[in-house]
């Protein structure tokens, strides 16, 4: 069930990430909303009230499908409000909205999730379903590449998933310092150091559109197909519903036909400057 009018949500833990980037943990004020669910790819619409809203992906949920994560990073007026509200405080919500990843198509495959910079956050939730529901799912390969090594979040996260069976995960920063545990270098430089069975696997990816198009360029050329790709794509969303026009692409609403994407489908858009 989506809500379309706001409903209050009760803070009850917030995580600081970086020093630009926070993780709001949100509870139903009021009884669980009967039917209220998500796919791993969509979003919600957080509300600040008397100030605005904004679009952002849903990270997790609790075990009872109570407790909703969001990480946002502090960049305008409504998450620089958001940012300064302290556990106990209450937000708005309204979702969830869009088109989430492909995993019943991505089942008896391995799966391989590309991010870049804070994109690893819906890349989040696709890797707790999966782990919940690991025998659904061949290897799950985990490539994270950021700017500077120093941007890096969910270090803990990652650490954890690399000690689990049939998961590997790979980092990469464009500038490293001397303990950077990862590669030095650009993300799909990765692609040569992981072991891939592209006859099988099935990749999601995030972060910034340059980063997304440069990897699955790399990726056709060693023969994925290109409908085993898929990406989640970013707009300045206002209305989540398709009626303001502001995150239109091409001929197509994120909001409404994404945030999730086939590559095919968006590939010729994304090669367009100014789109």
């Amino acid at each position: 069930m989506m809500i379309d009018t706001p409903v209050a949500m009760k803070i009850i833990a917030k995580n600081e990430e970086s020093p630009d980037v926070f993780t709001l943990t949100l509870q139903f004020m009021e009884e669980k909303e009967t039917g209220y669910d998500f796919q791993p790819g969509q979003f919600n619409m957080l509300y600040l009230f008397g100030v605005g809203e904004v679009p952002i992906s849903i990270l997790a949920h609790g075990e009872d499908n109570s407790l909703y994560a969001h990480t946002i990073r502090r960049v305008g007026r409504v998450t620089q409000g958001l940012s300064l509200l302290k556990i106990g405080d209450c937000v708005g919500l309204r979702g969830p909205f869009g088109r989430g990843w492909p995993l019943d198509k991505a089942q008896g495959k391995d799966v391989l999730i590309v991010t870049g910079g804070l994109g690893c956050a819906p890349s989040v939730s696709i890797i707790h379903h999966i782990l919940k529901h690991r025998e659904r799912y061949g290897r799950l390969i985990i490539l994270q590449g950021v700017k500077h090594s120093d941007d890096l979040i969910f270090r803990k996260q990652y650490q954890e998933w690399a000690q689990l069976p049939n998961v590997q995960v790979a980092l990469a920063a464009d500038i490293s310092q001397p303990n950077w545990p990862g590669h030095t270098g650009l993300i799909t430089e990765l692609l040569d150091q992981v072991h891939l069975d592209l006859s099988k696997t099935l990749c999601m990816m995030c972060g910034p559109e340059g980063m997304m198009r440069a990897t699955a360029e790399r990726l056709t050329q060693l023969q994925l197909p290109e409908d085993a790709i898929y990406l989640s794509l970013e707009r300045n969303m206002e209305c989540a519903i398709g009626h303001c026009g502001h995150c239109q692409f091409g001929g197509t609403f994120i909001c409404k036909e994404g945030p999730v994407f086939n590559y095919p489908e968006v590939k010729f858009l994304l090669s367009q400057r100014g789109f």
